[in-house]
């Protein structure tokens, strides 16, 4: 429940930006902080956060990030003034690094059967793509039907309920042998790289690329994030050891992540302008055109969770992308006179069946192996993927889109043409980047074991390994 709340938040904001900036008299500059603060945030302290509830105990930090995010919540939904909103943003973001990656490290721990542990993984890689579908429509709804105050509000029953079921229904678990101290400069060095990257990957959609505030941002992160790479290989507790990315299975999940979330976000976000802007949809009926999408995605996660078990991991995410890819190829004929059900709606079937297909999928390859060491690790890197896979999404494929548009309209194209074009060759490009993807996935994916390694055996096995080198040589 958790975990559909958290993705939701990032998308459910979307349709309400209009009466938010009217409320509360933002500045279009302003304005994109209402989502950036969040993805920001959430983006930059994944990993940190992951880490953290491997160390501390993977219940206790769930725990912790649900209490920030609930409150938070409250606080962003009561807001008076931009100022508060946007502060109380970048609040939930934290909440989200803390929440998400230490209730995916539990289910690892928590489910001992290899089939129940890949059901476990499948549904909430399930929850993460339905969480993105639905916001758009229960943005739409509470929008129009009620207030945008609303899409704050509604997280915190479902935050209280999770903090009151949390000590029930889960155990504790954290990493042993650690002596719980933090490695400061690795978590520092980490966390600011990211929040730099994510930055910079959020002003590339409104700055050209070989800008100052895009490319300062994206320079420093990568040196921040090499300098701690270079730290971590001389300490012998290291905050993010470098073992954990020598999986390529792993390696290769979170890769591709990237691709699938960046595609889903640029196809929510442009439908959303062709549907408003092209089509004049209000907020509700544009929130009502998601519907079949959010269908689309349930049964295919419903879908994907049965074939993993039968088929394997590699070949339902093959399936997902090529899918998906046709999906963006359907959904690209767009038109300014297009019908819902002949123009729009095959597109949101065929796309959002196949990209739910994948999520349970890339949740199971990411976590291929991993330890009751590093699972909150795994989890935070996942998630983290997704947060720079959306931002990456926003930062390429959309500017090549509204470029298009702007370049056409000063020919002389009439807007609304030069839109449907534009969004369209968005789109098809998008589908090349899934095309890509499922490419990666064929060369570089080993078959995917759902059964965790035992810690103490891996850490035996690296000794064993250590030693045997060093006779060697």
């Amino acid at each position: 429940m958790m975990q559909f709340m958290l993705i939701m938040d990032v998308t459910v904001v979307n349709i309400a930006l209009p009466n938010i900036q009217d409320d509360l008299d933002f500045s279009y500059e302003g304005l994109a902080w209402v989502v950036n603060a969040y993805v920001l945030t959430a983006g930059g302290f994944l990993l940190l956060g992951g880490r953290l509830a491997d160390m501390f105990g993977r219940r206790r930090v769930f725990m912790l990030g649900v209490l920030i995010f609930g409150l938070s919540s409250a606080v962003c939904g009561a807001a008076m003034n931009s100022g508060t909103l946007v502060s109380g943003r970048f609040v939930q973001g934290l909440g989200e690094a803390l929440a998400g990656p230490a209730a995916l490290g539990l289910i690892p721990v928590l489910f001992k059967d290899s089939r129940e542990r890949m059901k476990a993984l499948g549904i909430w890689g399930g929850m993460a793509a339905l969480g993105g579908a639905v916001g758009s429509v229960v943005g739409g709804l509470v929008t129009d039907l009620v207030n945008w105050r609303w899409i704050f509000f509604i997280n915190i029953p479902v935050a209280l309920f999770a903090l009151i079921m949390a000590p029930r229904v889960m155990s504790e678990s954290k990493m042993t042998g650690s002596n719980r101290k933090i490695d400061a400069v690795g978590a520092i060095g980490v966390t600011a790289g990211l929040v730099a990257i994510v930055y910079g990957l959020l002003e590339a959609a409104e700055e050209p690329w070989g800008s100052n505030e895009v490319l300062v941002p994206l320079l420093a992160g990568i040196g921040l994030l090499m300098l701690t790479v270079l730290w971590e290989t001389r300490q012998s507790d290291p905050m993010i050891p470098l073992r954990f990315f020598a999986n390529r299975t792993r390696v290769t999940s979170n890769v591709v992540s990237v691709a699938s979330l960046a595609a889903f976000y640029t196809y929510a976000f442009l439908l959303t302008l062709f549907l408003q802007q092209v089509l004049d949809y209000s907020p509700l009926k544009t929130g009502l055109a998601y519907i079949p999408l959010t269908l689309a995605m349930g049964t295919g996660m419903a879908v994907s969770t049965m074939l993993m078990p039968r088929i394997g991991v590699k070949a339902v995410l093959l399936l997902a992308f090529l899918g998906s890819a046709v999906g963006l190829v359907v959904a690209s004929n767009l038109d300014t006179d297009a019908s819902y059900v002949g123009g729009v709606m095959p597109g949101l079937l065929v796309y959002g069946f196949f990209n739910a297909l994948g999520y349970p999928a890339l949740i199971n390859g990411a976590l291929h192996q991993v330890t009751g060491q590093d699972s909150g690790l795994a989890s935070g890197v996942q998630t983290a993927m997704q947060q720079v896979g959306a931002a990456l999404g926003l930062a390429t494929l959309v500017p090549l889109a509204l470029r298009y548009v702007d370049d056409k309209v000063g020919e002389g194209i009439l807007p609304a043409i030069a839109q449907s074009d534009g969004y369209g060759l968005s789109l098809r490009v998008a589908a090349g980047v899934l095309v890509v993807a499922a490419l990666l996935v064929l060369l570089l994916l080993e078959k995917v074991e759902t059964k965790p390694r035992n810690a103490l055996v891996e850490s035996a096995e690296e000794a064993a390994a250590r030693s045997s080198s060093g006779a060697n040589q």
